[in-house]
């Protein structure tokens, strides 16, 4: 048993290490000079013979690759409120949307329901290659090509929300609900007052993943903004050269905590959401 134990405890070890490395790397990076990082990754990018490297903790640490992103790189900044544009208004759209949608997937009954969901369900785990052409062509036909409404809108009628949200609300007891009927609650009282406030956990669950979702995106904004002006942050570091390692590492970092911060808010209403799944009546 303790063999075993060890073994599930390493095996674990190692998948941590496999996780942590390369956040290790991307932080300790940020704070290397240009001479240090092109020592350690520089062979990857070039021709040399040696051996590509890593130092645990940089030699001699700076803040030198902050200072030249921060201070001489406007158009990081460009790009980063072009991602805060493009992605916050498509998140408060789904609100409208997708909310009252799950809801009445997960306490109406009406003809249809199950193929509609079903198709909810496809639209849902097709990939984008396979939705870009026609999404193209509808966003060309009302003119939102090479604009932000070009991610925004595609974004507020995603899918994906509204299976997330439908199991929420769907474990919300029946009981609950016709206790509130006989007090005289009307459908929409029911909605603000009960189905909001017991599925919040499911609409921050929803908005935390569709966040990290539209804020790493790559492939929409490659597709439909032709404009570099209007690209989000996410396509900034395929830009940089081999001569700008450090600057690369520090956009990584800034690019990344906004979405670590908003998953640990959000990560204990993922916790209660997964508890009130399993309510039963």
């Amino acid at each position: 048993m303790k063999a075993k134990s060890f073994l599930s405890l390493g095996l674990l070890l190692i998948i941590v290490l496999l996780i942590w490395g390369p956040l290790w790397m991307m932080v300790t990076g940020s704070f290397m000079g240009a001479q240090e990082i092109n020592e350690m990754i520089g062979p990857v990018f070039g021709n040399e013979d040696k051996m590509a490297g890593w130092h645990l903790i940089p030699r001699f640490p700076t803040l030198k690759p902050y200072v030249e992103l921060l201070l001489d790189s406007p158009n990081f900044f460009v790009m980063f409120w072009n991602s805060c544009r493009q992605v916050f208004p498509g998140l408060i759209g789904q609100l409208f949307i997708a909310v009252p949608a799950a809801w009445s997937f997960a306490r109406y009954s009406f003809k249809g329901k199950k193929p509609l969901f079903i198709l909810y369900i496809v639209l849902m785990i097709m990939p984008f290659q396979v939705t870009m052409v026609s999404s193209y062509l509808v966003l060309d036909k009302f003119r939102l090509l090479n604009t932000d409404f070009a991610l925004i809108l595609p974004n507020i009628f995603s899918a994906f929300p509204v299976f997330i949200m439908e199991k929420f609300f769907k474990a919300i007891p029946g009981s609950l609900i016709e206790a509130a009927k006989i007090d005289g609650a009307g459908e929409l009282k029911i909605f603000m007052h009960i189905g909001i406030p017991m599925g919040a956990s499911g609409i921050v669950s929803a908005m935390v993943l569709g966040f990290l979702e539209a804020w790493n995106g790559i492939e929409q904004p490659l597709t439909f903004l032709k404009d570099r002006a209007l690209w989000p942050l996410s396509l900034y570091l395929p830009e940089i050269s081999k001569e700008k390692l450090g600057a690369a590492m520090v956009a990584s970092v800034i690019a990344m905590m906004p979405a670590i911060l908003i998953f640990l808010y959000g990560q204990k209403y993922i916790e209660q959401g997964i508890a009130a799944s399993g309510i039963k009546e």
